[in-house]
């Protein structure tokens, strides 16, 4: 009887998760916390923080993958209005930090809005699309367009460069699943290029000085070039195999800015080398990868453009996470996916994760 009990708690437990989602982000999230606490080892208390945002997104990730998607579909327009909504309180009366108003005080603790919208932007815009899938026509990519538009202005005006970039990106994720003509993609890249002129005298003196700083670091070494300096030197030192974990110099010696957070990918580099930073591209491209299958897989317009989304965003974390840290672009807050340290973004990825998994086995069990 007992027996009976533990094995339905099991299947019970485990009956919407997605096998393969599930391994990637614990590989993911075990080098992570190994990485963190290397990157953090005179302060070992931060390793056991992360262990626990880890378990909170773990516990995210289920919660939300028990609900199919027409019962997610509820929380779009609620999110997205009261994502908006504190985006200008914080606005009006947020809390100023180092020149950027990104937070909202609530007296006990301080929250940071715009990252509900990571989520709340293409859960909205997949809603949208859904609602109108059988008349969709031009002006219903403008009308979403204005709702990604108004989100991002808020955001980049704080300034948060880089959570509005990932904001316009799950947006334009959105769009392009949801049959944005290749016409209009096209318009909108050549637009962009011409008005770039325009948009260097909008960026701020410190965000103008990043991308001028990545075409030629050595020109400011301690100032402006030194996060990008110090984690070339810490990826190029490392070699092919690393010299080992908890044996970085350039990590213990305190040269890697932000070692734990944003910069955790030079810290990995110099400890494991090539061969590491290769295991570690795998693994993201297999989480890619699968979130295409789920996606070319899903069911419905609004479960094909969330996943699609999801996915594609993932990949943008990735990609612009090792591209600063690399040297390539420009540095911009951007951590990386399950190895970063931090709760709120682990959370809204782990909420991410858990969102494809939804769609993935509610697929499977209405085909069953």
């Amino acid at each position: 009887m007992f027996q009976q009990f533990l094995q339905r708690l099991r299947l019970r437990l485990v009956e919407h998760l997605d096998g393969p989602l599930l391994l990637i982000m614990l590989a993911l999230m075990a080098i992570g916390l190994s990485t963190v606490y290397s990157a953090t080892y005179d302060a070992n208390n931060r390793a056991l923080a992360q262990a626990l945002n880890m378990a909170v997104g773990l516990c995210a990730m289920w919660a939300v993958a028990q609900f199919p998607p027409q019962k997610l579909m509820r929380f779009a327009v609620p999110l997205y209005v009261v994502g908006v909504v504190l985006l200008v309180l914080v606005f009006l009366f947020g809390v100023k930090v180092n020149g950027a108003r990104r937070w909202l005080s609530l007296g006990f603790t301080r929250i940071q809005p715009s990252e509900l919208l990571k989520l709340g932007v293409p859960l909205m815009l997949a809603w949208y699309f859904h609602k109108h899938e059988a008349v969709l026509k031009l002006r219903h990519y403008l009308v979403a367009g204005l709702l990604l538009l108004v989100p991002f202005a808020l955001i980049a005006k704080q300034p948060d460069l880089g959570t509005a970039i990932l904001v316009g990106a799950a947006g334009f994720y959105v769009l392009f699943f949801a049959g944005l003509p290749w016409q209009v993609i096209i318009g909108l890249a050549a637009t962009g290029a011409g008005a770039a002129p325009f948009v260097w005298t909008m960026l701020h003196d410190y965000q103008r000085k990043r991308i001028l700083t990545l075409i030629d670091p050595t020109s400011d070494p301690l100032g402006s070039g030194y996060h990008i300096i110090q984690s070339t030197i810490a990826i190029g030192s490392g070699g092919s195999f690393g010299k080992g974990w908890l044996a970085g110099t350039q990590t213990h010696l305190e040269f890697i800015p932000e070692r734990h957070t944003d910069f955790i990918f030079a810290v990995f580099s110099e400890e494991r080398g090539l061969l590491g930073n290769s295991v570690l591209v795998l693994l993201y491209l297999l989480l890619i990868g699968r979130g295409l299958m789920i996606t070319a897989n899903a069911s419905t317009l609004f479960a094909r453009v969330m996943a699609g989304s999801i996915t594609l965003s993932l990949f943008t974390y990735a990609f612009v996470n090792m591209g600063m840290v690399s040297g390539i672009l420009p540095v911009v807050g951007v951590p990386l996916p399950f190895m970063s340290y931090g709760g709120t973004a682990l959370v809204t990825l782990s909420i991410g994760i858990g969102i494809l998994m939804s769609i993935q086995t509610h697929r499977m069990l209405v085909r069953q």
